[in-house]
């Protein structure tokens, strides 16, 4: 897939290099699913698991004219071609650029295109950058589920946030 400036290509084991600092950087995986790794052998574990797991798709973020991956954006079925559940992280060093905000979106094209329903994302309640992002896009806060899950940070609240397709259609920015 590609944007105006950048392509998602599916994820692979020679990344995990280039991932290293955003696994490794305590600051972006705080509300993470996993806490940062320390060493490179521990982020290439994350990334075979990851990229071994059926149930989850995932690409690459990089520059146009650059393969090196600076982020990953993934998406996992839920109800098997009705909804979908979106993640997403970028290096540092990217932060700040809307770079998330293009790579979520054109992943979330591919999803209505291939006809689900309903994309979602499920995000700590301190994750301000996360929201940011969501609102962005148009989602529409709908839950907040207390004491969900038990994290590296501890107990937990979940947001959920929801998009439809009738809402992409309108609400979809142009980047």
């Amino acid at each position: 897939m590609e944007t105006e400036r950048l392509v998602l290509r599916p994820l692979r084991i020679e990344d995990a290099e280039a991932l290293h600092p955003m696994y490794s950087d305590a600051e972006a995986n705080t509300y993470g699913s996993h806490p940062a790794t320390t060493t490179l052998d521990e982020s290439r574990a994350r990334l075979e698991k990851g990229i071994a797991d059926p149930t989850w798709r995932a690409w690459a973020v990089t520059l146009k004219g650059d393969d090196t991956a600076i982020g990953t954006v993934a998406c996992y079925e839920k109800r098997q071609g009705k909804v979908t559940e979106i993640g997403y992280v970028l290096k540092r060093a990217f932060w700040g650029r809307g770079i998330v905000t293009e790579a979520v979106a054109a992943m979330i094209d591919l999803l209505f295109a291939e006809g689900q329903r309903r994309v979602f994302a499920d995000t700590d309640p301190d994750n301000k950058a996360s929201t940011a992002v969501l609102e962005r896009l148009g989602f529409t806060l709908e839950a907040r589920l207390r004491a969900e899950w038990e994290t590296h940070i501890g107990v937990r609240d979940s947001l959920i946030w929801g998009l439809l397709e009738d809402e992409w259609k309108v609400a979809r920015p142009r980047t």
